[in-house]
């Protein structure tokens, strides 16, 4: 770009951002702001970062409650024009995937389009059960 051009205004662009944090609840503060930058960055509106960050919270504190002692949550965004998918992975100590009826989990089913979550086998290497959660927001979606 020579001097004196003007960048052009962000537009939303089809891309993956991920992260890995120690399995911890001080990294959860680090997730909520990676979600709040991601969405902002994706032209999202306030309310819908809001909505979005509060899900992603609520399933990274489970995950972390139940990961193994020095494990990793990895975290990733998948954006486009209309949604954002997130995926949370960990490994877990029990082998029962996050409750389902418990408040936080109506909080993430109420303020997502989709969620779903997979627990697999036992992985003696990883010392638990690998466990995934995949939540999307589509604009205008869930409470729009």
């Amino acid at each position: 770009m020579s001097k004196g051009e003007v960048t052009p205004p962000a537009t939303t662009r089809t891309g993956t951002i991920s992260v890995r944090v120690p399995a911890e609840s001080e990294q959860l503060a680090m997730l909520r702001a990676l979600a709040e930058t991601v969405t902002l960055m994706a032209d999202f509106g306030i309310d819908e970062v809001t909505d979005i960050r509060l899900a992603l919270d609520e399933v990274a504190s489970a995950l972390v409650l139940d990961a193994v002692d020095g494990s990793e949550i990895d975290c990733a965004f998948t954006l486009d024009a209309e949604a954002v998918d997130v995926r949370i992975s960990s490994i877990a100590v029990s082998d029962a995937t996050p409750d389902e009826t418990s408040f936080g989990w109506h909080i993430v089913s109420t303020l997502t389009d989709s969620v779903a979550t997979a627990r697999g086998d036992y992985d003696a290497a990883a010392g638990g059960y690998p466990t995934v959660v995949d939540f999307r927001w589509v604009r205008g979606g869930a409470d729009g």
